[in-house]
């Protein structure tokens, strides 16, 4: 398999110091939105969208808030979409499309390829479906699904994978990409490992923010682990899974290739290798 590594949308919030990036407490941070693209013999397969056309084109649905805390720059050339053309491909080629999660961020250019497979945990299926909380109705935005996609659920059904259990292969024939449960972000938030010849690659999504929450001395700036608190759906659990993804780092390290969806150190570095 050759896999690519995309940025689908930069996000430049106040607040750099707070953030763990250089500069003040007015300057603005760099954060990114990490979407792999993968060649298999079966077509393309994209872990998660980053925003998407549709969200270029009517930034409005995406939320006053989304727009004024992350300040992303809404740039038609980062949506996956395009990036997809780049490389010589067409929005057919992707055959499948597998989310970490439902987050407007991760699922905004769905709509992009209307012709993939969908693959998620069940739980953020019927979290995003119901909208039953103020929260899930600003994270879970319809317009990003209205077109109907071909869903592919998981239930908690699976193997065990470095110790984490429930976890699914996407297909007797896609045995390399599995989805791993990581939930408490939201409900039914899941990484993605993917098997390389080097090696395993694990995106995290959402399961942590900052590269540093995974070093031996665990360190997570005052702004993100404020934001990390005001987003969990289960917020046990999703530090319990963060320390868990800490010492398989520490352990297993040199087998498995950590990275969250929105680190831009974890993202430049993954594009050097």
């Amino acid at each position: 398999m050759k896999i690519h590594h995309l940025n689908a949308a930069t996000m430049c919030p106040l607040g750099a110091r707070l953030l763990g990036a250089e500069g003040g407490l007015f300057d603005r941070a760099r954060f990114v939105c990490h979407v792999l693209l993968i060649e298999t013999a079966d077509g393309l397969v994209l872990v998660d969208t980053g925003l998407g056309s549709g969200d270029i084109a009517d930034p409005k649905r995406l939320g006053g808030a989304f727009l004024s805390v992350l300040g992303p720059k809404l740039d038609p050339a980062e949506t996956a979409l395009a990036q997809v053309k780049a490389l010589g491909f067409s929005a057919d080629d992707v055959r499948h499309v597998v989310l970490t999660h439902m987050d407007l961020d991760h699922a905004g250019g769905l709509s992009d390829f209307p012709k993939a497979k969908v693959h998620l945990h069940a739980r953020e299926h019927e979290a995003a479906m119901a909208r039953r909380s103020l929260q899930a109705k600003s994270r879970y935005i319809p317009a990003q699904w209205a077109h109907g996609p071909s869903w592919q659920l998981y239930d908690g059904i699976g193997e065990d994978w470095f110790g984490f259990s429930g976890v699914r292969a996407l297909s007797d024939a896609e045995t390399e990409v599995l989805l791993v449960p990581l939930h408490g972000h939201t409900a039914g938030h899941c990484g993605v490992a993917v098997r390389t010849a080097a090696g395993w690659l694990l995106h995290a999504g959402d399961a942590y923010f900052f590269s540093g929450s995974l070093d031996a001395e665990a360190r997570t700036p005052a702004g993100i682990a404020v934001f990390q608190r005001f987003t969990d759906t289960i917020g046990a659990e999703r530090r319990r899974n963060q320390e868990r993804l800490r010492q398989l780092k520490l352990s297993r390290g040199r087998e498995v290739t950590i990275f969250c969806a929105h680190d831009p150190g974890e993202f430049d570095a993954c594009c050097r290798r």
